[in-house]
């Protein structure tokens, strides 16, 4: 029987990466410049056009992580953004600056930060005094997730675990090597 249910799922199998294609391309034509968004963010146009640059995500933030993009960005400016590598993210378990937002452009994640990235770090050894036979876990100390992130080996050198890390750029900031021996990298969207 052809149900409006099998005709939709139909449809969507057989146009929906086109129409995914369509709206990237879309978004690379509206979007100049992409910035770091606070935990529970829309796609950039969704959240482009569903803040109402507020301020209440900013205000929340217990640590004051959250910035105003520029008045010179564009559509994006007033929006919150953030830069991990200068001010990190706590990670709060409960997310309050998506709680805070008055608009569906931050929500809180039915499974919090278990899928939540705010970008990716990157890991230098060379950089890193642990493989000179020094002692630190400085990164290992302050992340706020844990081992499900970052440890220390037997050798007290650090060990970081991609599928636990939400990228909230506290041991890039924190660590005692110049230059820091992670680095923050923004997601591709």
């Amino acid at each position: 029987m052809d149900t409006p249910e099998s005709r939709r799922s139909i449809f969507r199998r057989a146009f929906g990466g086109a129409i995914e294609q369509v709206a990237r391309a879309t978004e690379d034509r509206i979007v100049r410049q992409r910035y770091v968004r606070p935990p529970g963010a829309l796609t950039e146009v969704g959240f482009l056009a569903a803040c109402t640059r507020c301020g209440d995500c900013n205000t929340a933030c217990p640590v004051g992580a959250i910035l105003t993009v520029p008045p010179s960005a564009g559509l994006a400016a007033g929006t919150p953004m953030l830069e991990p590598a200068r001010i990190p993210c706590i990670a709060c378990p409960d997310m309050p600056c998506a709680a805070a937002c008055p608009t569906d452009a931050l929500t809180v994640p039915t499974d919090g930060w278990a899928t939540e990235k705010l970008g990716w770090i990157e890991f230098h050894p060379e950089r890193c005094i642990t493989f000179e036979g020094q002692e630190c876990g400085v990164c290992a100390l302050v992340c706020p997730v844990g081992e499900a992130a970052l440890t220390l080996d037997d050798g007290g050198r650090p060990v970081l675990r991609a599928e636990g890390c939400v990228a909230c750029g506290r041991c890039v900031r924190e660590c005692i090597t110049a230059p820091s021996s992670l680095t923050f990298h923004q997601l591709e969207r």
